[in-house]
């Protein structure tokens, strides 16, 4: 059993201050106030329900491309719980059928095992749009063969399952065939039309990935998928890299007045950077330079982020001048809505997964529990 006293506690949905939390048998047993808060000692700041990334490449010099292996999510599971991390979704940028197959066995290994962190696996790409590939590697880049693919999709029977892809690049029906596997089909990576993207949503497709990165902007006489993406008539989800480099904090910040912060996901896209001291890594074939929170190729095309989850809240919070309720929703909450796990996770409730975040009153992170197991101390700051 383990007793966590907290000065203020963010359950997902209100605040509360001077709880106690008891957890045992890596779920929550217990909430229930501090009856002397001032004689109370060793007090948390700050707990809130641990960060879930839907969108992570790799971390701690791994790069789940190069390494789709069990051993490899162990290392990114780790890199990214010093960052609040609790829950990930590991994901595949365009690669071969094989690379893909080694992946998915991956992650259904950690499925079946339980390792902790993992909920399922993104396939991003490969079935994407060149002209809106951004670092992706174009020859990667392909149309659907099913016999292939829907070997690689029985990761739904042991976890979620994301695909992203450009709607305008796959034959008519291939959406549905896929939800009707139970995956989640996001649109990314495409130079679709308003329309095309609008009829992808009613096909069934029901998040967008990395919004207004890789796709058609929103203009006035013609929406694109911005435009579908911000459309809240839908429920759609819409994830967003709050880093500052991919977005202008402004347009953020319109994002989210305009589909409302209930629909929008902070992710990473993080790559092997995070967690790494290294100021340039090996992606994909070629080298990526890291500089002031930004990796890029040669000429400047971002390639992935630099981000962790704690620091995406954080400039959420500063940057975007939302509350820190939305912050701490967009990165637990509203994830764990969109991946229908919002029962176990993303609030701090009597029976929820014991996977939560301490942090301090500047936000940085103090400590994480994944199944009530603490993780490792993170850098000081």
């Amino acid at each position: 059993m383990t007793v966590l006293k907290v000065k203020r506690l963010f359950d997902g949905e209100q605040w509360l201050n001077h709880q106690q939390v008891t957890i045992e048998n890596g779920k929550i047993q217990d909430i229930t106030p501090i009856d002397y808060p001032q004689l109370a000692t060793q007090l948390i700041d700050i707990l809130a329900p641990g960060f879930i990334d839907v969108h992570v490449n790799g971390g701690g010099d791994v790069l789940f491309n190069h390494t789709p292996t069990l051993d490899a999510l162990k290392v990114i599971v780790k890199n990214h719980a010093q960052f609040g991390t609790v829950a990930m979704m590991p994901t595949l940028i365009s690669d071969d059928y094989d690379v893909m197959s080694q992946a998915h066995d991956a992650v259904c290994e950690a499925l079946q095992q339980g390792l902790a962190g993992i909920i399922g696996l993104h396939y991003e790409g490969p079935y994407l749009n060149p002209i809106r590939k951004g670092v992706h590697n174009e020859d990667k880049l392909r149309m659907p063969n099913e016999e292939k693919l829907f070997k690689i999709l029985d990761v739904a029977n042991h976890g979620k399952l994301m695909v992203t892809l450009a709607p305008e690049q796959v034959p008519d029906g291939f959406i549905e065939k896929l939800v009707k596997q139970h995956a989640i089909v996001c649109i990314g990576h495409s130079a679709a039309t308003y329309d095309e993207a609008i009829r992808a949503v009613h096909c069934g497709a029901r998040g967008f990935t990395h919004l207004f990165n890789a796709m058609t902007p929103l203009t006035s006489r013609e929406p694109g998928v911005v435009g579908a993406a911000l459309q809240n008539q839908y429920k759609t989800w819409c994830g967003l890299i709050a880093d500052g480099h991919h977005v202008h904090p402004a347009t953020m910040n319109i994002a989210m007045q305009a589909k409302g912060c209930e629909h929008i996901m902070l992710v990473t896209d993080a790559i092997q950077s995070v967690g790494s001291s290294k100021s340039e890594l090996p992606f994909l074939g070629q080298k990526i330079h890291r500089k002031n929170g930004k990796v890029t190729t040669a000429d400047g095309t971002l390639a992935g982020s630099d981000l962790d989850m704690a620091s995406a809240v954080r400039n959420t919070i500063q940057l975007i001048k939302r509350t820190p309720q939305e912050a701490f929703q967009m990165a637990s909450l509203r994830p764990a809505q969109f991946l229908g796990l919002d029962h176990q996770l993303g609030r701090i409730k009597v029976g929820y997964q014991a996977s939560l975040v301490a942090l301090n009153q500047d936000y940085y992170v103090t400590q994480t529990w994944i199944d009530g197991h603490p993780m490792l101390e993170p850098k000081t700051h």
